[in-house]
């Protein structure tokens, strides 16, 4: 699945106000972290994640990392932010970043 121009926009402008849920430090994606980032994908959809590491090329394979894992894809990377985005099979209205924003 590959995001459109258009799309990409729309992720970047829904996430904008969001804070990140998940934070990748120096242990890197343990099996703790990738059970929070499946709850946080399953239930938002369209998550902040934040890399802890002060090395841009840590940070972009933690990024890499997350989401082969999770099956997720990545909206944008901007420092030591990155916004993903996995669609649910049946999303919850109240708490899918996706669904909330909805014009």
């Amino acid at each position: 699945m590959s995001l459109s121009p258009e799309q990409r926009r729309e992720y970047r402008a829904i996430a904008h106000n969001l804070k990140p849920v998940i934070i990748v430090g120096d242990k890197g994606l343990s099996e703790g972290l990738q059970e929070e980032l499946e709850r946080a994908l399953n239930d938002h959809e369209l998550i902040k994640v934040k890399i802890a590491s002060p090395d841009r090329d840590v940070r972009q394979e933690a990024i890499n990392a997350l989401c082969e894992a999770s099956g997720a894809e990545l909206v944008q990377s901007i420092g030591k932010i990155a916004v993903i985005l996995r669609r649910a099979k049946k999303p919850n209205p109240k708490l899918s970043n996706l669904l909330r924003h909805k014009h």
